[in-house]
């Protein structure tokens, strides 16, 4: 999950999580939503990346060998998503000190006082919502930018809100890269540096919305933008002892309003950092009550 520490460290931060530049020049082949690299070989899934994406084969091999577990883990399980968890390349989202560790299954340091969110927790949080492509999706919480990558591989209407002011630079610096290189489905991602609690009003309704800090109710504005039959996945309670959920809204035909909610992870406490807030352009303390 996404952690955050004390903003305090933010300046220090700065300077010791300089992310890793590209190894290799471009990508060989213009995108293609059609076009899916091999689920079923290790070798063919590396053999097709290297030639249509000119990625690292020793990072696709850690891609494949985390993709396997996802499945076995029951993390992913549609074929729109384990495509995106293969076209993303990890590596490029996290910090020159974590290359190695790119893959594990926890989270990863990334400067600011957060963290890139574990492969498992991306991929069983953005299957749950199920994005169709053309749909409209907010995420909160931008963080290294990875969850908005996987996102851009399954919907071209990505957008994406960060409270951290010097990482929301940062990662935009990472995508303007990735781009020039020619990872141009990154260009369907909208970013802003704002309070996510108050969502996009601007860029509303959304289909879908993926919420990646803890919080003890539903956000009023999350939920208000949030379509007609539209999904959120967001972690909700105390610190400590937070649940995943699903959140489905529907509006039937006189207007009322009513909101359901499943656990994704069937009831298992899942600790996330706090929802912060800002005020003016400090962040001060949480939106929990």
């Amino acid at each position: 999950m996404r952690r955050r520490t004390a903003i305090g460290v933010l300046a220090a931060s700065l300077a010791g999580a300089a992310l890793p530049h590209a190894a290799l020049a471009s990508v060989p082949t213009p995108y293609d939503w059609t076009a899916s690299p091999p689920f079923d070989d290790r070798q063919a899934f590396i053999d097709w990346m290297v030639k249509n994406r000119g990625e690292d084969p020793g990072y696709l091999g850690e891609r494949y060998d985390r993709f396997l577990q996802l499945i076995a883990h029951h993390d992913v399980w549609d074929t729109r998503n384990k495509r995106a968890f293969l076209m993303v390349p990890r590596e490029r989202f996290v910090t020159a000190p974590n290359l190695t560790r790119a893959y594990q299954v926890h989270y990863l340091d990334i400067g600011f006082g957060v963290t890139i969110t574990g492969p498992h927790s991306v991929a069983r949080m953005t299957n749950s919502i199920d994005v169709q492509k053309g749909e409209r999706v907010l995420e909160i919480g931008t963080g290294s930018g990875y969850q908005s990558a996987y996102l851009s591989n399954l919907t071209d209407q990505v957008y994406s809100i960060e409270i951290i002011k010097p990482l929301f630079e940062r990662t935009g610096g990472v995508y303007a890269d990735l781009i020039a290189e020619g990872y141009t489905e990154y260009k369907a991602i909208q970013r802003q540096n704002a309070d996510g609690y108050y969502g996009w009003a601007d860029a509303a309704p959304f289909d879908k919305i993926i919420v990646t800090c803890g919080i003890d109710h539903v956000p009023p504005d999350l939920l208000k933008q949030l379509k007609p039959n539209g999904l959120m996945v967001i972690p909700i309670g105390p610190p400590g002892a937070q649940h995943v959920l699903k959140i489905t809204k529907r509006t039937d035909t006189a207007g009322a309003v009513t909101v359901t909610r499943s656990d994704i992870y069937g009831g298992a406490i899942v600790n996330f950092v706090p929802f912060t807030k800002l005020e003016g352009d400090k962040i001060v303390g949480t939106h929990s009550g």
